[in-house]
């Protein structure tokens, strides 16, 4: 049992009394266990997010053919966490995450107009050409816009290390493990 709650706290990040616990709840089941530990790290990830993020760091990405590069603004509450090793790595990551996938925003509500716009055109002469009714005609719309801010917003895109979570799950995880509100704030991508 010893054995196995080290294991679980090393994978996770979570107090020892924290791990026994969901050990107790989940029967010693080690996945449904860790499970629990998630969940109950995103709970905790929310409570911290109305708090201020005013610290942090600029980390960055360079691919490895030197044509794809990224500063992106992560930010926490303190500068202790800001020099954490697994904040770094953090930022690293997310980084890594806008040189693959070019995200346009940080977040679904911040997807330039203009994109938003382009395709409304394309999707209403497609539509028209199917002859639907306009209330029809209007969810689809909708849809195809939330979609596609979705897919163009960072925080809700699917993180390209573990395509299970999203970035924003991610970075929750993590805010949960470390106790602070965790944020992206600005970020930058350049490609030749």
């Amino acid at each position: 049992m010893l054995e196995l709650i080290k294991k679980i706290r090393n994978q996770t990040g979570a107090g020892v009394i924290d791990v026994k616990k969901a050990l107790d709840e989940a029967n010693g089941d080690e996945k449904e266990a860790i499970e629990l530990l998630r969940k109950r790290g995103l709970e905790k990830a929310n409570k911290k997010g109305g708090r201020e993020a005013c610290e942090g760091i600029i980390a960055s990405y360079v691919h490895t053919n030197k044509k794809v590069a990224v500063i992106v603004q992560l930010l926490c509450e303190t500068d202790f966490v800001a020099m954490n090793e697994e904040f770094l790595a953090l930022g690293e990551d997310v980084a890594m995450h806008i040189a693959a996938m070019n995200p346009k925003s940080v977040s679904p509500d911040q997807v330039p107009e203009d994109i938003i716009e382009e395709h409304k055109k394309m999707w209403a002469e497609e539509l028209k050409e199917e002859k639907k009714p306009k209330e029809i005609i209007e969810k689809i719309m909708l849809g195809k816009e939330q979609k596609l801010r979705g897919e163009n917003a960072l925080l809700s895109q699917a993180f390209v290390k573990d395509p299970d979570r999203t970035v924003e799950e991610m970075i929750k995880e993590k805010a949960g493990k470390m106790g602070e509100n965790i944020k992206v704030g600005e970020f930058t991508r350049m490609e030749l």
